[in-house]
């Protein structure tokens, strides 16, 4: 009862943006503004003043007014994205694939480290002092105060689940005293508070922390027990139904930004560095593929665990689907000997 009227809450929330849209053109004409939709993983205060300076300099590059959509329930922006309510906005790579699934979002871009490497890690952090290792957490003795991420949330969730949970049969619904459901801030000050016995976060959000004076502090209270492989990066994304006009103006941007040479492109990549980004990169539903086969994959572990035969084989389906999306980019983009040139050449 209570999921269900929270769940009813959040689609409220996200369809009360239509009260104030005021965005949408006639239909034929140019779009002149668009709400763009933030992942809020903390406080949308502290996000506002991040994005704030990029979202002006958006306005000014594309000549639209943008219009800010901050939310920390991955719900509410998939929902509002599917209800045309917002027309672009930045997801992690598990709500981007379910916008692009459910909301008519069409991929772009992926952002990047502020080295330009690409990837970030899921994390289980516990107080600095703690003794409670992985092998604890396994035991599933319902001792503990855990804290999960958002349902949707890739590094919060979907990665422990399909790398360290179900792998070893643990179901994390009935294996501790108390779960609590939160963004990365919400746990990691429940672990440094100590009202959380251990957590899921990322490497992203810890990077974050060393950048102030009271982040740093934090850090020194909690330590990591469990890092998972290199997972997709966030992902920019517009509703494919979006004028051409403004779907270039709004590409252009992004991939442009913090990319040239100079006072103005340095302070854009300091703009971006205060996220932990690097400039973005091109990129298109492949680049969700990883993240379609993890959750494919965790689907599949929790059917076999329920004994349920036909989500399991719906699972494998999709595990095959994605394995063969995945040997057909890779074949299309293996580079290629030219037809003509001889044998002798090609085998060197």
């Amino acid at each position: 009862m209570r999921k269900s009227v929270l769940v009813a809450a959040v689609i409220m929330a996200a369809l009360s943006l239509t009260s104030c849209d005021n965005s949408k053109p006639k239909a034929g004409a140019p779009r002149t503004e668009i709400t763009f939709s933030i992942l809020s993983v903390d406080k949308s205060r502290d996000l506002d003043k991040l994005w704030a300076p990029i979202l002006a300099d958006m306005e000014k590059q594309t000549g639209l007014k943008v219009t800010p959509f901050y939310s920390s329930s991955y719900t509410a922006l998939i929902e509002a994205m599917r209800f045309d309510q917002v027309q672009a906005g930045f997801f992690s790579s598990a709500s981007g694939l379910e916008a692009v699934k459910r909301a008519n979002a069409e991929v772009f871009a992926h952002n990047t480290n502020p080295d330009g490497t690409d990837g970030y890690t899921s994390v289980i952090i516990v107080p600095k002092a703690s003794t409670v290792t992985v092998e604890d957490i396994l035991k599933c003795d319902r001792k503990l105060n855990f804290g999960m991420g958002d349902v949707k949330s890739t590094s919060g969730t979907i990665v422990p689940k399909a790398f360290l949970f179900l792998p070893n049969k643990v179901d994390t619904n009935n294996c501790f005293k108390n779960v609590k459901s939160g963004s990365h801030g919400v746990n990691i000050e429940g672990v440094v508070a100590g009202v959380l016995d251990a957590a899921t976060a990322n490497s992203d959000a810890l990077k974050e922390l060393s950048d102030t004076p009271e982040g740093r502090e934090k850090l020194a209270k909690i330590k990591i027990i469990w890092q998972s492989q290199l997972i997709p990066k966030g992902v920019i994304v517009y509703r494919t139904d979006l004028d051409p006009v403004a779907k270039e103006k709004i590409r252009s941007f992004f991939l442009s930004y913090g990319t040239g040479t100079g006072p103005e492109a340095e302070r854009q990549r300091a703009n971006l560095r205060a996220f932990q980004w690097g400039p973005l990169q091109p990129s298109d539903a492949t680049y969700l593929l990883p993240e379609r086969l993890m959750e494919a994959r965790v689907a599949l572990q929790e059917a076999e665990i329920a004994g349920d035969a036909a989500a399991a084989s719906a699972a494998r389906v999709e595990i095959d689907a994605v394995a063969k999306e995945q040997a057909d980019l890779v074949a299309k983009t293996a580079p290629q000997a030219p037809a003509d040139a001889p044998a002798s050449h090609q085998e060197r």
